[in-house]
């Protein structure tokens, strides 16, 4: 799919993305350490339902429409970042980063 046209008009979101060497210092004295991977979360980001119709695309066969983030719209990312640290919003810093 190509959304060209829709990444063009769409307004940017910024997302500070820290450098690791800050993460580590945050985390200083901490002996317990484990990695989450989010890949498989990042599919669950569902799209606004005034936006579902810019979803749409049409095949020869039918009409689709996407319900979750594509890996090629813009802000899909900086959205699914906000979204993680909402979730761990209470813990970040205490003992989680992201």
């Amino acid at each position: 799919m190509d959304y060209y046209a829709l990444n063009k008009i769409t307004i940017k979101n910024k997302y500070l993305v820290l450098l690791v060497q800050n993460l580590m210092d945050r985390l200083s004295g901490v002996s317990i350490f484990m990695k989450l991977d989010f890949r498989s979360g990042y599919w669950q980001g569902r799209i606004a339902i005034g936006h579902k119709h810019k979803m749409n695309f049409i095949t020869r066969y039918d009409s689709y429409m996407f319900l979750v983030m594509l890996f090629g719209l813009t802000n899909a990312l900086t959205t699914f970042c906000n979204l993680m640290n909402d979730m761990i919003y209470e813990f970040l810093d205490d003992f989680m980063v992201m």
